[in-house]
């Protein structure tokens, strides 16, 4: 951290003070950094540490220098006392600089008793605060998207896929019910982790504390923390809840992706499943017929950059040794770009999703071969009296051999389905039709209409739709 003064004979290398500015990327942080100032303020005040008056002056001072700064009125680069100019090293400085420039001496009060260790590590809690419950919000507004066409395409049956081979019949609403609930615990994940960053660190000092009479918990109360991080070395010398928040943006990119990636492949000309809305797709430079889910493939591309942004903090953190150290002002850069980033995609993946129409006939179309009730046909024989091995096994016999003779499952005449077991009678049928055997379906969590509307129930007074 840069000193011209004391113990430094001259002033940092004007390159060496560019190369390690953070104001570029901390500026985000003003609001939270005055919004910290103020609370340390009216503590030192109330605990007489500083004066009531200088305390108003200042407080005045702080919110003008807020006011500036979101006007953009005030300059990244401040003129400094005595008339010559520098390029503040960060965004804790810039506004203590300025303040000094407005009340004169007595803003270098304001510092008594903190340390820009405690204050960063203040201000990024704050701020990871904000970016919490922008995200659950967020969240919950595109999981009632998805609530809201599960409703509408309750009678829509599809193929359910497994290793992207058609596996069994669903409902449609039931496979977009399961993005509801990723969702849902991406947003568990969030909120729990919001627990961990509502503790304060300010009063921690550089690392050792400070023999000031602070209260601690006067500041923590006035900014809304529910604790203090008790010891003074964690509190300055961790970015553990940073690094979660950007793992659980790293877990719901995972799923946006997924859901990303369908619908690229959906929207192709060989699935043809849905079609998304033309403001959400771009044409090509030389193709004229094309409609490209753009949208999507940034989103799915976007993931791994907030993995990146996961990778990078880790790394940065893996090595070093307590207590701060000056590695730690890179945190910032992936910890917004997680953020950012993560907000973007949910938003514009619930626009994607409003606009996208499905297409009932072309999901019909694709489960006419009725092969995906060859786990019916096992189950028939089970209820037989067969072994659930034996009867798959007959099952993909039938399944075979009907492939070789070009016939469905439900046009092979039941004396045929005889010459693989005795325990074919004519009820079989009725098990092979594709709405009986989702009608079928009992156990919980199932693609039956019964289940699914209880579900859609559920998520509706959980998300207060």
């Amino acid at each position: 951290m840069a000193d011209t003064k004391g113990r430094f004979a001259s002033r940092l290398d004007p390159r060496a003070l560019a190369f390690s500015s953070s104001l570029p990327v901390d500026k985000l942080l003003y609001r939270e950094d005055i919004e910290g100032s103020l609370a340390h303020l009216a503590m030192l005040a109330k605990r007489r540490i500083i004066k009531r008056r200088d305390a108003a002056v200042i407080r005045k001072a702080l919110l003008e220098i807020r006011r500036e700064i979101a006007s953009g009125s005030l300059s990244l680069d401040v003129p400094a006392r005595g008339g010559k100019r520098f390029a503040a090293e960060d965004i804790h400085m810039l506004i203590e600089e300025r303040l000094i420039r407005k009340v004169g001496a007595v803003g270098g009060v304001l510092h008594t008793a903190r340390s820009r260790n405690d204050q960063v590590a203040l201000d990024e809690r704050l701020y990871l605060r904000t970016a919490l419950d922008d995200v659950c919000s967020a969240i919950n507004a595109l999981q009632r998207s998805f609530l809201a066409s599960a409703l509408k395409h309750q009678t829509i049956v599809m193929p359910g896929y497994t290793h992207l081979q058609q596996a069994q019949p669903i409902l449609l609403a039931h496979h977009l019910l399961a993005y509801v609930a990723m969702l849902g615990r991406d947003a568990e994940r969030f909120v729990d982790c919001r627990k961990r960053v509502n503790r304060s660190p300010l009063g921690a000092g550089a690392l050792a504390g400070t023999s000031f009479p602070i209260s601690r918990t006067d500041t923590a109360d006035a900014l809304g923390f529910d604790a203090v991080l008790e010891n003074s070395i964690d509190a300055v010398s961790d970015r553990d809840v940073q690094i979660e928040f950007i793992g659980c943006c790293a877990v719901m990119m995972m799923h946006l992706s997924r859901f990303a990636e369908e619908l690229v492949l959906w929207s192709s000309l060989e699935w043809g499943f849905a079609e998304i809305g033309d403001a959400y797709t771009t044409g090509s430079s030389i193709m004229p017929q094309k409609k490209n889910p753009d949208m999507a493939e940034l989103i799915r591309g976007k993931s791994g950059r907030v993995y990146g942004d996961l990778m990078a903090l880790l790394t940065v953190m893996k090595g070093l040794p307590l207590s701060y150290n000056r590695d730690m002002q890179e945190d910032k850069e992936p910890l917004f770009d997680a953020a950012r980033t993560s907000a973007d995609c949910l938003e514009i993946a619930r626009l994607m999703l409003d606009s996208t129409k499905f297409r009932a006939a072309r999901f019909e179309e694709d489960w006419r071969s009725d092969f995906l009730l060859a786990t019916e046909l096992a189950d028939y024989l089970v209820r037989k009296g067969m072994p659930f091995r034996k009867a798959h096994g007959i099952a993909g016999q039938i399944v075979r051999d009907c492939l070789a003779k070009k016939v469905r499952l439900g046009a092979l005449p039941l004396k045929s389905y005889r010459t693989y077991s005795p325990l074919f009678s004519a009820d079989l049928f009725i098990w092979i039709d594709i709405r009986e055997s989702i009608r079928r379906k009992r156990s919980a969590g199932s693609t039956s209409p019964k289940e699914v509307a209880a579900a859609i129930h559920r998520w509706k007074m959980k998300l207060r739709t």
